[in-house]
């Protein structure tokens, strides 16, 4: 007997992802602004806004007693283009690479949901235990993101929109055997 679960999750939107292709997070491919499709939010001051977030999934295997005695679980991270917009006439590179770093930090958060996975083991109370995994990452994630734009004050902090770029990308180094 399998029990399968899968549960999306979103960040800066609420939403249902209906007629959108959402883009896995790759290192080999970056965000352009084509990859904004939505129409600006005209009661927002923000420049662009990006929508990923963390799909997660995972099937329960069970003896005929119903005894766990398995389970496997997918981690991705995902750009939703029809969520995400910027503000043509004022977004350039730099605000591009701000955008990207939320779609990178997006991805660390999976890696680390992916670690933290990895070392679970199989017992009655797995279902449970997944579903706290994913709440916690997903509220660290949010107040990541969060901090993240106050520290950066949204990009118009350079130095320290530049200490969060090294900082990322040094994360992510470091969790790169949970990479996709």
């Amino acid at each position: 007997m399998k029990i399968l679960i899968a549960l999306l999750s979103f960040f800066f939107l609420v939403g249902n992802p209906s007629n959108e292709e959402p883009m896995l997070w790759t290192e080999s491919k970056k965000l352009d602004w084509s990859d904004f499709k939505s129409a600006p939010n005209p009661n927002s001051d923000a420049v662009a806004l990006t929508a990923s977030g963390i799909t997660f999934g995972f099937s329960i295997k069970t003896t005929n007693r119903n005894r766990v005695v398995d389970f496997t679980a997918t981690v991705e991270s995902h750009f939703y283009p029809n969520k995400s917009w910027y503000v043509e006439s004022m977004a350039d590179d730099y605000i591009l690479a701000h955008e990207q770093l939320h779609f990178d930090i997006t991805e660390l958060y999976a890696r680390m949901f992916r670690e933290k996975l990895s070392k679970l083991k199989p017992n009655q109370n797995i279902k449970g235990q997944l579903k706290r995994l994913h709440n916690s990452i997903n509220e660290a994630l949010d107040k990541t993101q969060k901090r993240y734009d106050f520290e950066s004050n949204h990009s118009m902090n350079p130095e320290m929109q530049k200490k969060w770029e090294l900082f990322i990308e040094l994360e992510l180094k470091k969790l790169d055997n949970f990479k996709v």
